[in-house]
This record gives C-alpha cells, sequence and structure tokens, in this order.
C-alpha cells in the first residue's frame, strides 16, 4: 500500500508500482501486491482490488476520477478499511451497500449516527487525506507477556520461574520501545472444583526503569500473595503499566532514579542476546533447566531456521 499527496505523474506510479512488487518478490521472496491512491483508505481499497482482480497484474494505481468511481463501486462497505461489520450492517440499514454509496453519504450526517472515525473514512473515499500516514509504530501504552502451560503447576518455585521469564520478556520489548514503567501487574489463572479463576496483583516500583533485574524482583515477590498451595495454575502472566519515554525523562530530586551502569549492563544483555541468540544470557530466577515448559501448541513451524521443522517426505 502506497500513499501520496501529489507530484508524480500516472506513469511514474505505475512504474513505482511494479518496481517495488518486483524488488519485495526478488530480495524476500514474498508475492506482494501494491495499491496507490491519494489517501490511505483509498489505497489499501487500490490494494484490495490488486489481490482480488487477476488482470490488473497485482498493481493498482487509483490516480484519475474513472479508476476511483470503478474501484468504489465494485467493493461492498465491508472491504472499506476501518469499516468493520457491524458499521457495515448499520449503514446498509441506511441504504449504503457499497463504498460507493458510502462515499456520497453526507460526513456530517455520517458523523452524527456513527463516529468522527466514520466521516474521516467518508471524507477519505472521496480523495481528503485525514489519516496521516505512521513511518514508525507508535510506543505501547501497555506491554504484556502471557502464555498457558503445558501441564499444571503445583510448585511455587515453578510458578516463580514462569513469571520471572514473562517479566524479562516485557523488559526486553520495553526496552526495544526505549521506554521505563514504574508498575506492574502480575496475575495467575487457577482451576478449582472445575471452574477456572484468577488472581492479580498490582506492584508499584520506587522509580521508572527497565531494568529486568528490578523488575523481574518485583514479580516474583507478587507471586507469594498470589501462588495458592495445592491448586493447578495452569497460567501467568505479566503486565507493565505507566509506560513513558526515556527521553526526555521527567526527573524528580525526591526520587530515586535508574543508575547508568544499570543501564550500561543491560544494554550489553541485549546486545549479546541479539548477536548470538535469545536467552542466550538471561536471569538465574527463569531455571537453568525448567521442567514446565510453555503451551506452544498454535506456534507455526520455523521452516527457515530450525532443522526439525522442515517437512520430511518419503518415497
Amino acid at each position: 500500500m502506497v500513499a501520496w499527496s501529489g507530484g508524480f505523474t500516472a506513469k511514474d506510479y505505475q512504474a513505482f508500482g511494479r518496481g517495488l512488487k518486483e524488488a519485495v518478490l526478488q530480495q524476500i521472496g514474498m508475492p506482494t501486491c501494491v495499491g496507490i491512491a491519494p489517501t490511505k483508505t483509498l489505497a489499501k481499497l487500490a490494494n484490495r482490488a490488486a489481490k482480488k482482480i487477476p488482470r490488473l497484474g497485482g498493481v493498482f494505481t487509483l490516480d484519475i476520477d474513472v479508476r476511483r468511481e470503478w474501484v468504489l463501486r465494485h467493493f461492498g462497505t465491508r472491504d472499506v478499511w476501518g469499516i468493520g461489520a457491524r458499521i457495515s450492517a448499520r449503514l446498509a440499514d441506511l441504504g449504503i451497500h457499497t463504498a460507493y454509496d458510502l462515499a456520497k453519504a453526507g460526513p456530517k450526517d455520517i458523523r452524527k449516527q456513527f463516529s468522527i472515525m466514520t466521516e474521516r473514512t467518508v471524507r477519505e473515499l472521496n480523495g481528503e487525506a485525514c489519516f496521516e500516514l505512521e513511518q514508525q509504530p507508535k510506543p505501547k501504552q501497555q506491554i504484556i507477556c502471557s502464555r498457558s502451560f503445558s501441564r499444571k503447576i503445583y510448585d511455587r518455585v515453578e510458578l516463580e520461574q514462569a513469571v520471572s521469564t514473562y517479566a524479562e520478556r516485557a523488559s526486553e520489548k520495553l526496552r526495544e520501545q526505549d521506554g521505563l514503567t514504574q508498575q506492574l501487574l502480575v496475575f495467575v489463572d487457577l482451576m478449582k472444583n472445575g471452574n477456572r479463576w484468577g488472581r492479580q496483583r498490582l506492584v508499584k516500583l520506587d522509580m521508572h526503569t527497565n531494568d529486568s533485574r528490578v523488575i523481574v524482583q518485583a514479580a516474583k515477590q507478587a507471586v507469594s500473595g498470589l501462588f495458592q498451595k495445592g491448586e493447578p495454575h495452569h497460567k501467568a502472566g505479566v503486565m507493565l503499566l505507566e509506560l513513558i519515554d526515556r527521553k526526555p525523562e521527567q526527573l524528580h530530586f525526591f526520587t530515586p532514579q535508574q543508575s547508568e551502569k544499570s543501564r550500561c549492563l543491560i544494554t550489553s544483555v541485549d546486545a549479546v542476546n541479539k548477536r548470538f541468540g535469545r536467552d542466550t544470557l538471561h536471569l538465574a530466577s527463569r531455571g537453568i533447566a525448567p521442567t514446565w515448559t510453555l503451551a506452544r501448541r498454535m506456534r507455526s513451524p520455523a521452516y527457515a531456521t530450525r532443522w526439525e521443522d522442515l517437512p520430511r517426505v518419503k518415497c
């Protein structure tokens, strides 16, 4: 999908789309389709047309009104980006079935009956750019790491190992977006009398940090109040809250701060794991050879990186 704001001819756009498609196929080996239009919503619709209509050759450019009207008439409201099944059904009750019908609807009337986002979608279908293109994904407001266990856990040490694993992984994600946290939520799910129920504990840290050691230690302490002796624990997780950007960081004279020594150490650990593989270095609180494992029944095979995942053919 490509959106533009003018400045090139239609021939340039078409050539650019074909070149982009061929480059991705050659360098990555992934077949793609390219949709080019003046707005984000139209570009996504053009991309959908490029996928569904073979004669377009995988590239479709909405550079003139005739093409834009054609694609709007041939796709329903459900095919428009941002229009879900529920909104599409409500639009159908109003006699709006195609993307063209939606584009011809009054933006102000649509806003009164739906929302400002739906109004912006209508304006985008008419060539008015309302949604900005994001070059980088926005930082997450919350980070959660949670998994079910392959077997029920009855031992407190094993539960601490699992929570430590999730807390360390969540800390890594936090550092990837160069963020800090001061609050985390630790939760566990149990089975009792055939019913599932959960417990959780909110932990407030003394300072904003992204140090795995601090976060893991706080998560482990929370386990002591969540563990139920003799009860089967089948899931646990850690959620990081109150996330802020590390730069600029709001400091306070009376509040402790993460030391530079801590940041250098964690940065070094991340660099080693990035170079030699995840979990090359990790905290001992996760266990050296844990007997519990994560439930990974839905994990996709890694054909390109794991020998054991390669399909075997016997002739």
